[in-house]
């Protein structure tokens, strides 16, 4: 999601956004204006809300649709068990977010080209709730078929790119100039934007990544510092301190974003400072188990009294 815009300082976009069809969000930080078309936020933060018309939903759930996936990254944590998403369910819970206020989902996995249902559960979202659907994809199985079938139904697709050339090639086992390919034919229907693992492979192919960003017209560079898993150690400190320094010095066009808990001393905007932990985020698994992040090793099942109920039981962990 774009940074948010506060109204002071954007007197033409509010024009602009009066003519959209906004999603409003009430929450502590006064009332969230979302178009999930063009990611337009406008922030009305001299509105008060009373605390019993907050969202209930986190503002943004990732969705793992499935575990399987057909590369085999050496430093991806997701679980490596056969799980799936039952589509009915899905959709229930879908619609839950929906009632609580949520602005959007983003389905990945594993990866989510791989759930057989994809096309009818973003037609879902996209036709009977007002949730931006966003997908995170290694992006070699799309083709103009699967492009064709869903568009018009996906707001934003982010295209794991982990180095460039021989570095790409030699984490993801997957040819460069395919992926090359393959995210020009997303971008030619598609909001795109790119997301880098970072680590000591893929630390000095920064600046090509960013280039690589701009030249697809993606709206966003998401840095995700390695995490810990498969024996690996992760980024670490050192990795993380030259990060900061690349993104101090960073001069390109295209919009930079970091992981949560990735930041260190780093100046970054905190648009919704009462929207923190689980009222920004939340991460649903391939197993049905609701958790603070992808990563964490907590969680709450979702049975059968809902997303929310789970939700509410995970927040009464998190507070005591």
């Amino acid at each position: 999601m774009t940074g948010i815009l506060r109204l002071r300082h954007v007197e033409g976009e509010l024009a602009r956004a009066s003519r959209l069809p906004m999603r409003v969000r009430q929450g502590p930080d006064g009332v969230h204006l979302f178009d999930r078309q063009s990611g337009l936020n406008v922030l009305l933060d001299e509105v008060e809300v009373p605390q019993v018309a907050w969202a209930q939903a986190p503002r943004q759930v990732s969705v793992a649709l499935t575990n399987a996936c057909d590369l085999d990254c050496p430093f991806c944590y997701a679980p490596k068990t056969a799980s799936v998403l039952d589509a009915g369910r899905l959709r229930s819970w879908l619609d839950e977010l929906d009632a609580g206020g949520c602005l959007g989902v983003g389905f990945g996995g594993g990866e989510p080209t791989l759930y057989r249902r994809l096309p009818q559960i973003c037609r879902h979202a996209a036709e009977r709730t007002g949730l931006a659907v966003t997908m995170t994809t290694h992006a070699h199985r799309w083709t103009p078929r699967l492009v064709d079938v869903l568009a018009g139904t996906v707001h934003f697709v982010r295209v794991s790119v982990d180095g460039v050339g021989a570095t790409y090639e030699t984490l993801r086992g997957r040819p460069f100039a395919e992926l090359r390919d393959r995210i020009g034919l997303i971008a030619a229907t598609f909001r795109v934007g790119v997301n880098c693992v970072v680590n000591a492979a893929t630390l000095p192919e920064l600046d090509a990544v960013a280039d690589l960003a701009a030249d697809a017209g993606a709206a966003e560079l998401l840095l995700l510092l390695e995490r810990p898993a498969r024996g690996r150690s992760g980024g670490g400190p050192d990795v993380a301190e030259d990060l900061h320094a690349w993104i101090r010095a960073y001069r390109g066009t295209v919009r930079l974003a970091l992981g949560e808990g990735d930041t260190g001393g780093l100046p970054i905007a905190v648009p919704l400072p009462g929207e923190r932990g689980l009222r920004s985020y939340a991460h649903l698994d391939a197993a049905g188990t609701l958790r603070r992040t992808s990563y964490d090793s907590d969680g709450e099942p979702v049975d059968g009294r809902g997303l929310l109920a789970a939700l509410d039981r995970l927040q009464q962990k998190e507070a005591a």
